[in-house]
């Protein structure tokens, strides 16, 4: 990978390397290859959400079934790429999951969109992460004015709370979710059901 918004700090060829590398270097996002490891690699992807969730994580198979790629977001992954029918460039993949968005194979994509959206549709919480089990019902309320568009001064204005108080709720909020904007908030909160 090759771009001046990018740097490619470690690989590894082995389980053990992996998790050596992950644990040790300071990085955004992460390409895993589920497959690492005799299959090890969605244990891997379990257990860097537990320890670093600041990481994205992009989940790469050779499986194109929607249950493993609904496994993988489930453990964490904001990405599923099936190594022989995604088409884009991994390096494409990496900036798009950096600033916010999710990369997903397209035919993957049209297999999991229904599934998402009927269990929605349900009520039902598809994913859940442990990173929303500290949020408090006032952060709760403040993440869903956020996912409405509403600005501070808005979301101050309605709940009868300062702009101030609104912004260290906020600061609180990308805090115990480990995100860094508000669109990385809402993305999270909308897969786990919150909003």
């Amino acid at each position: 990978m090759r771009d001046p918004r990018t740097l490619l700090v470690g690989q590894a060829s082995s389980y053990k390397e992996a998790r050596k590398n992950v644990f040790s270097q300071e990085f955004d996002v992460l390409l895993i290859d589920l497959s690492i490891g005799e299959g090890q690699g969605a244990e891997l992807l379990e257990s860097i959400q537990l320890k670093r969730p600041d990481v994205l994580c992009i989940a790469i198979s050779a499986s194109e079934s929607d249950d493993a790629a609904m496994d993988a977001l489930k453990r964490g992954a904001v990405g599923y790429l099936v190594k022989n029918s995604w088409f884009g460039s991994y390096l494409q993949a990496v900036l798009e999951v950096a600033n916010g968005g999710a990369a997903i194979s397209p035919r993957v994509a049209k297999k999991i969109i229904p599934k998402i959206f009927n269990a929605a549709m349900q009520g039902e919480k598809i994913f859940t992460h442990k990173k929303f089990e500290s949020l408090t019902e006032r952060e709760i309320d403040i993440l869903k004015l956020i996912a409405q568009g509403k600005t501070t001064q808005e979301i101050s204005s309605y709940l009868e709370i300062s702009p101030l108080t609104v912004a260290t709720h906020v600061k609180n909020i990308y805090g115990k979710m480990q995100v860094r904007t508000r669109a990385q908030a809402v993305r999270y909160a909308m897969l786990t059901g919150i909003i």
